[in-house]
């Protein structure tokens, strides 16, 4: 379905319980990685990040990376904190994201995509037929992040009664 309108919005990743997520039906949670994990400026996670990595496992959530970087950053992050990842997604392109699927075995009911921006993850998401869920974006350190955040306002805005207060 080409929406942009995300199901869910979260102030941060580490803000979506794993309870919610089984509440929903959501067994396998797809991630993007820049942005939405990770700033752009470091490859080094804090530790309320790696803390929520394992609530969710512990929830019995399955967890992927599915990022459009080429750039060896994810692959690395994925192997030295263990979570599987789908590099070169092409979000919004559902491509990346069924492939993650079907690696897990899940179906659309029973999978989220979380990232932080509109017109790749909310979108791709909605594409894939699987439950969005936006974040707002960890650091717009350019101006073209920026610029892009102010085209997203008006989506997210109409969006604002799907906001979900942790």
């Amino acid at each position: 379905m080409l929406s942009f309108l995300p199901r869910f919005i979260f102030p941060k990743i580490t803000d979506i319980a794993p309870e919610f997520l089984a509440e929903r039906g959501i067994r396998l949670l797809l991630m993007d990685f820049d942005n939405t994990m990770l700033p752009y400026t470091t490859d080094v996670p804090e530790q309320e990040l790696l803390d929520w990595l394992e609530r969710i496992r512990r929830g019995g959530i399955e967890l992927c990376i599915v990022s459009n970087s080429h750039k060896s950053r994810v692959p690395q992050f994925s192997e030295r904190y263990g979570v599987a990842c789908q590099t070169h997604a092409a979000k919004p392109s559902p491509k990346g994201i069924r492939l993650a699927m079907q690696r897990f075995g899940a179906d659309k009911t029973q999978t989220a995509l979380v990232g932080d921006q509109i017109f790749t993850d909310v979108l791709g998401a909605n594409l894939a037929g699987v439950t969005a869920i936006a974040v707002r974006s960890i650091h717009n350190h350019t101006i073209l992040l920026k610029l892009r955040h102010i085209f997203e306002v008006p989506f997210l805005a109409m969006a604002h009664r799907r906001r979900v207060k942790p």
